[in-house]
């Protein structure tokens, strides 16, 4: 009996083996006949070969294949090309094929190889998988400086510069010594968190390593100090390297363009030409950027001149930025219609340049038309979008458009941005609705100073005088610092509420806060105008005359709108003789005058102010309503 069971399970367990072995010999038939399919050379190195020749171009199905290839047919691969496999997943951000290549690598006995684990880690650093890069670098017995730039990287990529900072000084304390990548990738984290000091003392360490000069290194350099504002220690940089390429000049614009030096890099880009660096599209995109006034439009043209005889009109990123530009530095619509004619590539980046482009134009509705399309032609908006879209429709006081937004901002999920809720605040108080601006200014978690800005000058320009300085003393008692844009809205408000001690108090603690820009013409206007309407107009001659900027037109006419009002000839004869060697061929400055004569029975001389206005072809335009 006994014999009987075990031949039964003898015969079960031939029969088990037979089906192994016929399952074997199918998938290695099967798998001979897939290579000689994909290579039809010989053997597995030939594979590898095509691997190691093969890694700059994207993993497709026959990785995919190669892979399936490695897993079944148990062949053992090299471990530089399972390096360069990985490396290739790398490149491509293939996180699922390169999860399958480190089953694959662990199977075959390459798990506590330091070189492949490096590339692992540095593979699932650039997928995004930060998480597992760490968890496999902990894993790992032994790592060198290749094991250590690949996590720092890695949480670059995912946006932790700190935890990159505290790996770089952790390797530092072992005992590592960094390398030129090392300091480049330090470098990135130290201007993303602002860290100023440790940023100096790496450039120290780069000068002790001897790496200083090295190319990428010294870009980021370059990088670092221009985007901590200091452009000078930049500019040193870039004239102390030995050899400069076309990144490194391109960053040295990019650092003028940051801040705001449009000159300088102009200037730079002529030098680039005379060496014979050919610009390309980025070098052209950080000139562009530079420009951001009235003062940069013939620079802005010459160089779409030089981008047009190029050939690179038709770059999607140069055709966005003129966009930007034209309607930043161009008050012509039309010159800014053929710009937007351009662009031939429509994403959201575009629709966001050309919305936000006609709400520096002041053209309101064209920017909500534009966003409409941007929505039926199903675009995703962004907190870009949202911001110009906003502005836009303050600008022409829609408030029934600006509820909808404000429905949409809150189903895509931005209510709760600052920079959106700035917007919103801006928009309900521009239109005139100051209980919604307050209600939602009141409920964000924190404010910035173009928080309080935006509700301040809401509440003064529909006439709450008082309220904006309740408002403004709140300000104060917070953390967040006035500027110069909050005092010159306080000044505003003051001077139409008639608080002349007030004004001047606010006027005195700006002055006296050397924290901030001194005061500029408007803001001495403002005082002018607020001793004006009280009836001081003896003392606001007198604050005009210890000004210690030269007074502009605004500050004269002021007054001299104020003399009419209160019919001081005296004074307003010196105004306008003052106005006059300004601004020969200004208008206002004569119906001024003639009206300031009028109103005290002068009408001899209001008429003959008429006659000369006539004879010298002084036209006032004529004003118009909405209504």
């Amino acid at each position: 009996m006994r014999f009987s069971r075990q031949s039964c399970l003898l015969r079960r367990t031939i029969s088990e083996v037979c089906k192994t072995a016929y399952q074997l010999r199918s998938r290695a038939v099967t798998t001979q006949t897939l290579r000689l399919a994909l290579f039809p050379g010989d053997d597995f190195y030939s594979c590898n070969g095509h691997v190691a020749c093969d890694t700059d171009s994207k993993p497709s199905s026959v990785d995919l294949k190669l892979l399936a290839q490695l897993q079944q047919d148990g062949s053992a691969p090299t471990a530089h090309i399972l390096n360069r496999m990985v490396s290739s997943c790398a490149k491509s951000r293939s996180v699922f094929l390169g999860v399958q290549l480190h089953s694959t690598v662990i199977k075959v006995g390459f798990g506590s190889n330091v070189y492949i684990c490096s590339a692992f880690v540095d593979m699932y650093g650039k997928c995004g998988a930060v998480s597992s890069a760490q968890r496999l670098f902990d894993e790992m017995s032994h790592r060198n400086v290749v094991s250590w730039n690949s996590l720092i990287s890695g949480y670059l990529q995912v946006g932790c510069p700190k935890i990159a900072i505290e790996l770089f000084l952790e390797m530092v304390k072992v005992g590592i010594a960094p390398t030129h990548f090392t300091v480049s990738a330090v470098l990135v984290a130290c201007w993303r968190t602002e860290g100023t000091k440790l940023g100096i003392q790496v450039h120290a360490l780069s000068l002790k390593c001897g790496f200083c000069y090295h190319i990428v290194v010294g870009t980021c350099l370059i990088d670092f100090y221009s985007k901590g504002w200091n452009i000078d220690a930049s500019r040193l940089m870039f004239d102390l390297m030995p050899e400069r390429n076309i990144i490194t000049w391109t960053s040295m614009v990019a650092g003028y363009a940051h801040c705001q030096q449009p000159v300088a890099a102009m200037v730079l880009v002529r030098d680039m030409q005379r060496w014979g660096i050919k610009l390309n599209y980025v070098t052209y995109n950080c000139l562009l950027s530079s420009f951001s006034s009235s003062n940069d439009l013939d620079h802005s043209k010459q160089v779409h001149c030089q981008i047009i005889r190029q050939g690179l009109e038709s770059n999607s990123y140069l055709a966005v930025t003129l966009v930007k530009v034209y309607s930043e530095c161009s008050s012509n619509l039309e010159d800014f219609h053929k710009v937007c004619s351009g662009v031939t590539r429509w994403d959201q980046i575009s629709w966001n340049a050309v919305i936000g482009g006609l709400s520096n134009l002041g053209n309101g509705k064209a920017a909500l038309k534009c966003f409409s399309k941007m929505r039926q032609a199903g675009f995703d908006m962004d907190l870009f979008t949202f911001t110009s879209v906003l502005r836009a429709i303050g600008m022409i006081s829609s408030l029934e458009e600006g509820k909808q937004t404000h429905g949409v901002v809150f189903k895509m999920g931005y209510g709760a941005n600052l920079n959106v809720q700035n917007g919103l605040v801006s928009m309900y108080a521009r239109c005139g609705s100051i209980n919604d601006a307050n209600r939602v200014f009141s409920s964000m978690d924190g404010h910035d100073v173009i928080s309080w800005n935006s509700l301040l000058s809401g509440c003064a320009y529909h006439g709450y005088g008082r309220e904006v300085v309740e408002l403004f003393e709140k300000m104060r008692r917070s953390r967040v610092k006035p500027d110069n844009t909050t005092f010159l809205v306080v000044l505003s408000a003051c001077r139409h509420v008639g608080l002349v001690d007030k004004g001047i108090e606010y006027f005195d603690l700006m002055r006296n806060d050397y924290s901030l820009e001194p005061p500029t013409t408007e803001h001495y206007s403002s005082m002018v105008d607020l001793f004006s309407r009280a009836g001081y107009l003896s003392e606001a001659e007198d604050f005009i005359s210890k000004m210690p900027i030269e007074p502009g037109p605004s500050v004269y006419k002021a007054l001299l709108s104020a003399c009419q009002v209160h019919g001081n000839v005296e004074i307003a004869t010196r105004c306008a003789k003052k106005l006059l060697h300004m601004c020969p061929n200004d208008p206002v400055i004569y119906v001024l005058l003639s009206n300031v004569l009028a109103t005290i029975g002068y009408w001899d001389d209001a008429a003959s102010i008429r006659k000369v206005m006539s004879d010298r072809g002084v036209r006032k335009e004529p004003g118009y309503s909405w209504i």
